[in-house]
Order: C-alpha cells, then sequence, then structure tokens
C-alpha cells in the first residue's frame, strides 16, 4: 500500500481535467468500486443491521456555510478541490440570506469553511454579522492565509469578533506537512500559529484555538485524545506554539484523495476498511444531524461532504438558503452514501473531531 499522497500531486482535479472533477464521476467511481469488488459497503444496510432505522436530523444547531472554492493552497488530501484559480466565491445576496437565517432562528454556531474561507469577499460580513447576533463563529482556517500580505490585519479581527479558530496542520513534523500541503507550508503554518498564541489563541479560554489533523496515507487516525497529548509537548518543546484541542479527522474519499486512492490502487481496500469499522455508537453525534450545510451559491446539503459529491437534501426539502426561511429543515431525512462510512469507522469522524 502507497504511503500517502505526495507533493507531486498538488493541483486541483478541474486544472488536469479530471473526470472527477465532476461530483457524478466521483459518486460513479464509488459505486463501481464496490460494486466490482464485491465490497459489502451499503451504509443503509449497516443502519438497519444496527438496528437503527434511516438517519434524520434532530434540529439545526451548526449553519455550516462554504463561502468558495478559492484557496491559496492546493493539498494534496483536499475533499473540496479547492485551489489558487478556482473562482467559485459566495455572493453577498447569499450570505445576506445566511444572516438573515439566524436572525429569524435559535441556530447558534455559524461555521465558516472552503477553500479558505478568509480569501471571500463576504467573510468579513458573515463574521461581524453574527457575532453581533450573539452567535458563536468559526473559522475553519488553513493557517498559511493568515501570512498573507493582503492579510496583515486578519488574526486582529478575529481575536477583536471573538472568532474561535480551527486551524488545520498535518503533522508537528515539517516533512509530513509539507508532503501533505507542499513546500514551505509547515513554517508558515507555525509562524502563523505563534502570532495567534501572541494575540491570546491557545492562552486566553475566549480565543479558543483549535488544531485539526488528518491521516496522510489510506488508514485510519489514532486516538485523539493519546495524539493529542504529544501534539501539545511536541509543538511546545519544538516551537514554543500551544492550543486547546487537537481534533482527528478521517480523509473522505472524495475528490483529490479520492483520486489519489483509485490511481494508488488503495480505494477499494479504504472502502472495505471504513465499511469494517463502523461503528453504531457514532450515529448518535454525527454532524449531519445537527448541521445545514450551506454551499457558495446558496445551494443546501446535510454536510460539506453531501455538498462535495452535489448530494442535496431529500427530496420535498428546500433547495436553497433563501427557502429555508419558508421551510422546516429540522427533522429532515438525511441523505447518505458509501462515503458515509468515513465518519462512523472506529471512533468516528466530524468537524468537531473524534465521536466516541
Amino acid at each position: 500500500m502507497s504511503a500517502g499522497p505526495t507533493q507531486g500531486l498538488h493541483r486541483t482535479l478541474a486544472r488536469s481535467s479530471s473526470p472527477l472533477a465532476d461530483p457524478s464521476e466521483q459518486r460513479a467511481l464509488l459505486a463501481l468500486t464496490t460494486s466490482r469488488a464485491a465490497l459489502r459497503v451499503d451504509f443503509a444496510a449497516a443502519l438497519t443491521e444496527a438496528g437503527h432505522g434511516p438517519l434524520a436530523a434532530r434540529s439545526v444547531e451548526v449553519l455550516q456555510v462554504n463561502l468558495g472554492r478559492r484557496c491559496n493552497q492546493t493539498c494534496a488530501h483536499c475533499h473540496v478541490d479547492a485551489g489558487p484559480e478556482r473562482t467559485e466565491t459566495m455572493s453577498h445576496e447569499v450570505a445576506e440570506h445566511c444572516i438573515e437565517l439566524l436572525r429569524q432562528s435559535d441556530i447558534g454556531t455559524l461555521d465558516l469553511t472552503g477553500g479558505a474561507p478568509e480569501l471571500s469577499p463576504e467573510f468579513e460580513f458573515l463574521v461581524r454579522e453574527a457575532t453581533a447576533l450573539g452567535r458563536r463563529v468559526i473559522d475553519r482556517c488553513n493557517l498559511t492565509v493568515l501570512e498573507a500580505k493582503p492579510m496583515a490585519g486578519l488574526i486582529d479581527f478575529l481575536a477583536d469578533h471573538g472568532v474561535e479558530v480551527i486551524a488545520s496542520l498535518p503533522h508537528y513534523r515539517e516533512l509530513n506537512t509539507d508532503r501533505q500541503r507542499g513546500e514551505g507550508v509547515f513554517e508558515r503554518s507555525i509562524s502563523a500559529l505563534r502570532r495567534l498564541n501572541e494575540r491570546g489563541y491557545g492562552r486566553d479560554p475566549r480565543l479558543r484555538l483549535q488544531l485539526v489533523t488528518n491521516p496522510v496515507g489510506a488508514f485510519l487516525p489514532p486516538d485523539q485524545a493519546v495524539l493529542e497529548r504529544e501534539w501539545k509537548v511536541e509543538l511546545e518543546r519544538r516551537h514554543g506554539v500551544v492550543f486547546d484541542h487537537l481534533f482527528t479527522l478521517t480523509n473522505m474519499p472524495i475528490g483529490r484523495y479520492l483520486e489519489w486512492l483509485e490511481r494508488t490502487d488503495n480505494l477499494a481496500g479504504y472502502l472495505a476498511r471504513l465499511a469494517g469499522a463502523f461503528q453504531a455508537e457514532t450515529l448518535h453525534g454525527l454532524m449531519c444531524r445537527t448541521t445545514l450545510s450551506v454551499g457558495w451559491d446558496g445551494r443546501l446539503y446535510d454536510c460539506d461532504f453531501n455538498q462535495m459529491l452535489a448530494l442535496e437534501l431529500a427530496p420535498g426539502e428546500p433547495r436553497h438558503i433563501r427557502e429555508v426561511l419558508r421551510s422546516e429543515v429540522a427533522r429532515r431525512p438525511i441523505v447518505t452514501g458509501a462515503h458515509c462510512f468515513g465518519c462512523t469507522a472506529g471512533r468516528g469522524s466530524s468537524c468537531g473531531g473524534q465521536l466516541t
């Protein structure tokens, strides 16, 4: 089995004219692989065997908004297929609809993601308006964007508005990080973390700094608590960096990571590994059960992963954020597929890290 994605893959699927740039081709590849390999990868069947009915949302506690595909990095594992040349970005009209939904509901958290969400012209508007409403705001940050010259005042802006930073970092070693994200990314990431610490992040309890890591290869992440202890020791010892918590995420067979799995003949084995590690105990905490995902164009999904596969909400549910103001989506049925095993494998995985 190949060790993991390497720097040579750092091009978007769209730029390389890969068929997998089309979400329908990704869905077809997942279906074809499971059928050809006779894999027992049927998420609905796994739910039934666990004595659980079809998944349904319980509430909407988090509005997760993807502001676009533009990013200053082109990471080898990216399920979004983001990159510097991507042009998809949220309009002000859609951003206003998001704020209006917060205003008319009791949704407590606005979770901003991308791409690099900070590169969107609507990022600061969403932060200002949501914090003015008293909502918790999360910025899912790749760290290096904070080092770009046009973003010189961004850390102060985040701190002034009490934004929680969830920062992705593949590893506390330079080689492992640059291998997944590109040469020089680790050095710039550490610089950004030090500046966040200087501003109070990771030190002031009001300024939360969480780190996120995901495996480089085709395997599940280790135990989150064990890894967090190791990371806290090593980052402080090596670089003087402190943070609040570490979240571990399972790589989803979507986007550029799906392309790597297929190209290295790891796809069937990885899908089998995810399905074989299914744990019913993770079902209660799945993020799709309390999250509504909004695409850069305002279209609605159960989660960011469904968004990247173009799996919209179930038939009869709203299609666009503007329709939610006239509709109830809290108890909606959830659209599932083979990729959902990525959230239920082992100790489970969500945007908030390990589930059990």
